[in-house]
């Protein structure tokens, strides 16, 4: 993302003797970088860049394949769709 024209292409900010820095409330603003959000800090040949950190992590499918065991026969996906479409209804009952 560029520079916009109604923000300053470079602002000075201090670092706290407790490593803090202030982020200016335009670019703030502009990220949508609310109090709490995680940010990711990388060095670079240019200097540091911040980046908003993803929610999830990063994940493999072999980080996640066969988490859940199943001793049984295999699912057909009329079946996957059956069982899907019964606990929608079953939680939407009292709606």
């Amino acid at each position: 993302m560029s520079a916009l024209p109604h923000l300053p292409t470079s602002v000075t900010t201090t670092v706290s003797t407790k490593g803090q820095v202030i982020l200016p409330k335009a670019i703030r603003d502009l990220r949508q970088w609310k109090a709490g959000t995680r940010l990711t800090v990388e060095e670079t040949q240019d200097g540091v860049l911040l980046r908003q950190a993803p929610l999830f992590p990063t994940t493999q499918i072999d980080d996640v394949y066969a988490c859940l065991a199943w001793n049984g026969a295999p699912k057909s996906l009329e079946d996957m769709d059956q069982g899907v479409l019964a606990e929608a209804k079953r939680r939407h009952a009292g709606d």
